[in-house]
């Protein structure tokens, strides 16, 4: 349920819904928008009743939200949200953002080499995996800390914030301490401790949807983040596995298109994943930003035939770098903008 205030609602209005919420124990989420406030009902749907709320001074409407998830969805927040990685990486506004890098960290020599190359051709954050979930038991699981420290001398090198995946709830503390935003990938998308947990500290998540994952499970997923008071959440579309063999996922603009009809969340797009194949990249990367995507993560390495991890899907630093005006030319054309060092966009 949502419990919509006047637009001269007082503080004190706003604290008595709040407190009948408490009564019912139940929990409050409330969100101030440019024009109204809205307060969201959170717990057991039985002990919700709007009539109980729309009765107190303030209150403009009480209602019921259909939908099963209910703090990523619009009806509690109509505006779009924006999130910021760093102090200067938005997503969701008009600017453009693009999280790239390796999908492994594998040395501090090729994480800080790695972020350069991105940086010179105008990537916004830098990606990279210290822990890396991986399906043979026996593929590199990635370096943990000692590769958190190497990416934080990446970010202290080049100012570029870091985006790096989370595994288990025990992480979340450490993880949170290194880097600027917490990725949680496909295979821990409904890992609900994991959620919580992450929803639990102040960083910035994005949230990768699961390989087998309906919209509506995507969604409500992301609810437990936001239920646990982390506001700061990025939707990313990478594929999911269907019959089709050609490439790794299947990868679908339109969920890009649908998420946003759906929810006030961000959204970004993975092509890297979605596609496996760097040749497909490029295209699937310029299509993502004309159907209306936030932004981009893309996985660069510096020698894609010698990663360590994912070297197939990778670009190299010269397709990176021919993309990116590609990429710019495409976000004017949607009414956004990419903006690219002054080398670059020459």
């Amino acid at each position: 349920m949502i419990v919509v205030m006047n637009p001269e609602a007082t503080k004190e209005q706003i604290d008595r819904v709040i407190d009948l919420i408490h009564h019912m124990d139940l929990k409050e989420h409330v969100i101030q928008g440019t024009e109204l406030t809205v307060v969201a009902v959170i717990g057991e749907d039985h002990k919700k009743e709007p009539s109980q709320f729309e009765t107190l001074p303030g209150v403009q409407k009480a209602m019921r939200v259909l939908e099963p998830y209910k703090l990523a969805s619009k009806k509690f927040k109509k505006e779009r949200s924006t999130v910021t990685i760093g102090e200067s990486c938005v997503i969701g506004g008009k600017d453009i953002a693009v999280i790239a890098g390796p999908c492994s960290v594998e040395s501090e020599e090729q994480i800080i080499k790695s972020a350069h190359i991105v940086k010179e051709a105008g990537a916004t954050a830098l990606r990279g995996g210290a822990f890396k979930p991986r399906t043979n038991p026996y593929s590199f699981q990635g370096h943990g800390e000692d590769g958190l420290k190497m990416l934080a001398a990446a970010r202290e090198a080049t100012g570029l914030p870091i985006v790096t995946e989370v595994m288990t709830p025990t992480d979340v503390a450490l993880v949170s301490r290194y880097a600027d935003c917490l990725q949680i990938g496909t295979r821990n998308a409904q890992n609900y401790k994991l959620l919580e947990a992450a929803g639990d500290q102040p960083k910035p998540v994005l949230f990768k949807r699961g390989m087998a994952m309906t919209i509506d499970e995507f969604l409500q997923a992301a609810d437990y983040i936001l239920a646990a008071g982390n506001p700061n959440v990025i939707l990313c579309e990478r594929g999911i596995r269907t019959f089709e063999k050609f490439s790794r996922n299947t990868y679908s603009l339109s969920a890009i298109v649908e998420l946003h009809h759906r929810t006030h969340l961000p959204v970004v797009g993975d092509p890297s994943h979605g596609t496996g194949h760097a040749h497909l990249v490029p295209d699937m990367a310029k299509a993502t930003l004309a159907c209306g995507a936030d932004g981009l993560a893309l996985e660069v390495h510096h020698d894609p035939p010698h990663a360590w991890s994912d070297g197939a899907q990778s670009l190299n630093p010269q397709q990176f770098a021919e993309l990116m005006p590609l990429l710019a030319r495409v976000a004017e054309s949607v009414d956004r903008s990419l903006p690219l060092p002054q080398a670059v966009g020459q």
